[in-house]
This record gives structure tokens, sequence and C-alpha cells, in this order.
């Protein structure tokens, strides 16, 4: 494996991909945003993501593919089979991270487990693996969607109102947050690397990731032992922070303390408000939520939205229209901070973290389906005789 050339804080680390759908690909998308050399390995039925749609792009995949799989080398390995398992070996040889997402027992079954198998060969390799629920306890190994686990581990009990009942977050947030984590996870242990020379196991959970979500809600159980209940939009312990209706639109408000609060009401000419007793603290506004409510639509239910965001906000106010999602990446700090990524006919969204010292640069488009295979088999010294077996053979379809 060869590194990308294109600079970034990960330049030259070197990463075996098997994941698919979200976490995964998410992470190592990131890895390669930084400059790592990301060679994403897929079954012989492919990346499910890529079937996900409409909308597909001019080549026929899902969109959603396109979303986390930028800046990498594809092939396919069908790692059922010896010589396609010599092909990872091969690439584990001088890779620096292997990360895989398949049900827990998957690569033990193939004999490819990090302890049976690669933590002696490969000693200074960091393996990530991402799962549902981990390979033991009582959901030891079983399958984990993101909506399912929002559902089990008490997401969807907090998202909604007495109207819609419990509700999906409308992105999958479980799956979103758990490729932060795996990420996060990975750099610790290179980190760790650094000082004793070698790698280790890295896990990244489903569950674990959803329940950690449960902030401030968990606290508040844990305190009060009262079950969170469905509050809309607001929040639970702070008041007014939630969404309002203006004149053309729904805006929010997060007030957060005394000051911003009688700012807030200053610039609405609602001076009356902070000396009210029932709005006089957070502690009373919570308690008298429902009222408060009441005062500031009648307060705001004349005024545009994005002009009274806008001087809220530079109040010192915090407040925002409630955008689709065109307006979102349209608004013209999205333009300003460079949020979306073009690769010719490819539109995307860069990754959030910006390093000033060792800027990284978001990779090409997002690959074909075993698109380069032969390029990859080639740098791992299969000559064309070799590589033509492979392909006869099925352990390394689709090129």
């Amino acid at each position: 494996m060869t590194a990308t050339g294109r600079g970034g804080a990960l330049a030259g680390l070197r990463v075996v991909d098997l994941t698919r759908v979200l976490a995964g690909p998410l992470c190592t998308q990131i890895l390669s945003d930084q400059g790592a050399s990301v060679v994403k390995i897929e079954p012989p039925s492919g990346d499910e993501t890529r079937t996900l749609g409409p909308p597909f792009d001019e080549a026929g995949q899902a969109a959603y593919f396109t979303a986390l799989n930028r800046g990498k080398q594809s092939m396919s390995l069908d790692l059922s089979r010896p010589e396609a398992q010599e092909v990872l070996h091969r690439l584990l040889a001088d890779a620096d991270v292997l990360v895989e997402n398949f049900l827990p027992g998957t690569m033990e079954r193939w004999g490819l487990g990090y302890e049976q198998a690669l933590a002696g060969r490969y000693p200074r390799l960091v393996y990530c693996a991402i799962s549902g629920f981990g390979g033991d306890g009582p959901l030891g190994g079983l399958p984990g969607y993101d909506a399912v686990l929002q559902a089990l581990c008490g997401l969807m009990s907090i998202n909604g109102d007495e109207e819609s009942g419990a509700t999906r977050l409308g992105i999958p947030i479980v799956d979103h947050l758990t490729g932060y984590v795996a990420l996060t996870g990975i750099l610790m242990a290179l980190n760790a690397r650094h000082a004793s020379g070698r790698g280790q196991r890295v896990e990244a959970t489903l569950y674990d990731t959803a329940l950690s979500l449960l902030l401030p809600h968990a606290a508040n159980w844990f305190a009060s032992e009262a079950a969170p209940k469905l509050l809309g939009s607001a929040h639970p312990n702070i008041a007014p922070y939630d969404k309002f209706r203006a004149q053309d639109g729904e805006v929010f408000i997060g007030i957060l303390n005394d000051g911003q609060f009688r700012r807030f009401c200053a610039h609405l000419g609602a001076e009356q408000l902070p000396a009210d007793e029932r709005f006089a603290n957070n502690r009373a506004r919570v308690t008298n939520r429902a009222a408060l409510k009441r005062e500031i639509e009648a307060a705001i239910g004349g005024r545009a939205s994005a002009p009274l965001c806008e001087a809220l906000m530079r109040a010192g106010v915090p407040a925002g229209r409630v955008s689709s999602v065109p307006q979102a990446l349209e608004h013209p700090h999205s333009a300003h901070r460079d949020i979306v990524v073009r690769r010719g006919s490819y539109t995307g969204v860069r990754s959030p973290m910006r390093l000033h010292g060792t800027p990284g640069t978001p990779g090409e488009a997002p690959p074909a389906f075993a698109q380069h295979a032969d390029e990859v088999l080639e740098r791992l010294g299969f000559d064309a005789t070799a590589r033509e077996r492979l392909r006869e053979s099925g352990a390394v379809p689709g090129h």
C-alpha cells in the first residue's frame, strides 16, 4: 500500500477497510480525508449502501454510498476463500489499521480473528471492530441497526411530542456517532502505540454509543428516579430552549442564563417578563415553560424569522431559523466554511474537523465496485498470471 500523497495529519497511515453501510465507512472516510491511504475491501455482493436509493448518481451508485466512501481505493475479496485471505495478509503486512463491522465471530470463523491470528503476526496492527452489541452478554453477537438501537436504548422515548409519540431521530445518529467513537478509539490506540510499539483491539458498539447519548436524561433519572418524558423540541432542564412560531416560520431560541433572558426580553420590548416571578430564573421558567412559550410567541408572532434570529444572535442570544436541508447547505456561512466538497460530478460534505497546521484534503470521488483491484494486486506483488488466477477462482470478484 502507498500513501495517497495528499498530505494531512495522517499521511503515511495505511488502513484496510472491511466495513459496509455507515459507521465504519464514515470512520475510514475521515481517516482518508486527513491523509490516510484507505483500501476498501467489499464482499462479492458489494457494500449494501451502493443500492440504497433512489437517488442514484450518473454512475448508478446510490447517493447514500457516495456520502461515506470518498478518497478510497476499492476491491472485492471473498474472505471465505484461502486465496482471498492471502491477499488480505499481504495488505496487512504493512498496514497500521484494520476496521471491520462483521457480526462478531465472523472473522474468527474465517481464521482471521485478532487474538486468534492477527495480533501475533502483526503486532503493530490496530484492529477496530464495530458491532451492534459486542460479542458477548445477553445481546452479544446480534445484529443492530441504528433505528433499532434508538428504540431499544431510550432515544425514541425522548424524541417527539404527545401528538407524534416516540419518534426516530431523522438522521442515523447512533451509526454516525459510532463512527466517531471508532475513529477516536483508533487514534487513541495509535497514540498508545508510539509508547508501547504494539497495536491493540479497539471496540465500538452501537449499544454503548446510543446509551452515551442519553445526556442529560440519564443523569436526570439517576437523580430524580422520574422517567424522562416527551418534550418536543424543548429541553428538560432549560427554558426558554425550544422552538417558537414566528411570522413566516419557526425559530429555535436557546437561552442558558438570566443575562441572556434579559437581553432577549429587552430586544423584544418585553422587559416585564424578567420581573415576573414565574420567569425570574431558570428554575421558575422551567416550571412555567408553557406560559412562557405563549408570551414569547405573542411577542415574535409578527416578526420575520431570519432577521429576528440574526438580530438576536448579534445581541448575544443564540437563535436560529428552522431551516430546510437545502437552506442549511446553501447558507453563506456554509460556503465560507468550505462545507461542500466537489470532485467532478461528485458533491459531498467535508469532514468537520479542521487542522490548520496539517490540513487534510478530501479525496477523490467514491470508487466504483472493485475499481482498483488490479492496481492494488499489482502493488502487492501479484503478477498478471496470479491476478488472472485470483479472478478465475472467484477470490477477487468484480473486476
